[in-house]
């Protein structure tokens, strides 16, 4: 569970605007615009405060007093898994609740830059799939009074069965992965896997088992470079989080999930801990010895392709790749999914340990011109047909607990599944640095490029990220999270 710790003294413009990557706009073309002006809802009065509205009457079927004729703005992030599950399936339930309701669909592909601007003027959409590497900073849209505190969607009687708290059908770690300062402010609707992914048929076609341990591991690596495949790659370009993931998640494989709330909790020498140089040193070793350094030149797509062409063995992602893939797959290649080798006989976690986690990020504008209705949006994707729906569509899971039974599911997502099975308790913690503090998270993934490329030594890396990890902590205008499972 998180917890805030406080922020020391007020947060001024420019810290803001650092927080959420807006610098570069205050100091650019139209820096007179923006210095005239606060952000919307700073708390200095500049800003028009959004108009009061009326709620319509609640109940059951309307929880949170939805004006049935009022607007509703929808972004979607369009990568991975599409826009077709919001505009075929979410949005025309909403729109069967509500008939009047005008509904504004805006897919991209670049969060950051589309909305950035909108968060400084006030113009905010409703509903916002904040995703893919342009994501925003939802610790500094918080602090900032921008997120919708979703309390009420949690408590909100669950649209299948008004007898039951939303709550209480999801997946253990919904709740609790949705608190920023204490409280939930964004919904992370998918269970995802990350992991290595590998062709199962090009394995079993050349009789490759799957490795278990670090040795296993480095023996595969001869015999795929004796077949002219790379071992293992990373896009270098869009997509060094993959690795990133890589790391911390074999570091808690290493030494206990532990390591990984240490350096959410930025726990002095938390980036430092032995398991994290070993986790860092086993990888880097591996890259040196069998990896291609074309690859850090690549994005995640042109990797991804390489792989579906087996120049690749194994690909480190989350589950939704079986369907970003989906139109470039062919027939000869089914996705199947490894969790990282043991890398000594001492690690603290068994071989069959993944990672299992949330991911997919909602939320609700607070001053969006629609609140009730983005809360009520969320709620409707939390239902049992808009759950469902989205898993059959995207072949990815929801945190909505038993809807995907009877789904006739790619082998992909059923390799994921027995893979949870297999790991029963053994679960690796997912990550929250990197929505909590993603300054943190993108110096982490330069600095994984560094140390993957050999410009840097292991001992260099998890040196500059616990430097990068103090000077984060030392910053009033960072609102500090905490967390102990």
């Amino acid at each position: 569970m998180s917890q805030s710790t406080g922020m020391p003294g007020e947060m001024n413009r420019r810290q803001l605007l650092r927080r959420i990557g807006l610098t570069a706009l205050a100091a650019g073309p139209g820096a007179g615009l923006l210095s005239a002006c606060a952000t919307a809802g700073s708390g200095s009065g500049a800003g028009p405060a959004p108009a009061a509205a009326t709620p319509a009457a609640t109940s059951a079927a309307n929880p949170f007093g939805v004006d049935p004729g009022k607007p509703l703005e929808v972004v979607i992030f369009n990568g991975g898994n599409g826009d077709g599950y919001a505009t075929g399936l979410h949005q025309p339930l909403y729109r069967k609740a509500y008939p009047r309701a005008e509904i504004k669909h805006v897919p991209t592909q670049k969060i950051g830059t589309q909305l950035r601007p909108r968060f400084v003027s006030g113009d905010v959409p409703d509903v916002v799939n904040n995703s893919g590497p342009e994501a925003l900073d939802m610790a500094a849209l918080t602090a900032e009074g921008h997120l919708a505190d979703l309390s009420a969607l949690f408590d909100a009687p669950s649209v299948d069965d008004p007898g039951k708290k939303v709550r209480d059908t999801l997946v253990g770690g919904a709740h609790e992965n949705s608190l920023i300062d204490g409280d939930p402010h964004v919904l992370n609707y998918t269970v995802a896997h990350r992991a290595l992914w590998y062709n199962a048929k090009l394995f079993a076609d050349r009789g490759w088992t799957v490795p278990r341990t670090w040795d296993a591991f480095l023996a595969l690596g001869e015999e795929t470079r004796r077949a002219g495949i790379t071992l293992f790659a990373y896009p270098g370009q869009v997509g060094p989080f993959y690795q990133v993931w890589n790391l911390v998640y074999t570091a808690a494989k290493i030494g206990g999930n532990q390591v990984v709330i240490d350096i959410d909790n930025l726990a002095d020498g938390a980036w430092t801990n032995p398991a994290v140089l070993a986790s860092v040193t086993a990888w880097a070793d591996l890259q040196t010895k069998y990896g291609d350094k074309a690859y850090f030149g690549l994005d995640h797509t042109q990797t991804q392709i390489k792989h579906l062409q087996d120049k690749v063995a194994f690909y480190p992602c989350g589950s939704w790749l079986d369907n970003e893939m989906a139109k470039d797959k062919p027939d000869s290649f089914e996705y199947a999914i490894a969790p990282v080798p043991s890398v000594t006989a001492t690690d603290k976690m068994p071989a069959e340990a993944i990672m299992v986690g949330v991911s997919e990020a909602f939320f609700v504008s607070a001053k969006g011109g629609n609140l009730a209705g983005g809360l009520e949006y969320l709620r409707i994707m939390l239902s049992r047909e808009g759950a469902r729906g989205y898993t059959e569509r995207t072949k990815n899971l929801t945190v909505v607990n038993g809807v995907s039974e009877g789904l006739d599911l790619p082998p992909a997502v059923r390799s994921a599944a027995r893979a949870q099975d297999a790991a029963g308790r053994n679960t690796i913690t997912d990550a929250r640095f990197e929505s909590w503090y993603k300054e943190l998270f993108d110096y982490s993934q330069t600095q994984t490029n560094a140390v993957m490329a050999g410009r840097a030594t292991p001992e260099q890396f998890c040196a500059n990220m616990q430097r990068k990890a103090d000077e984060i902590k030392k910053d009033p205008s960072v609102t500090k999270q905490t967390r102990s499972v």
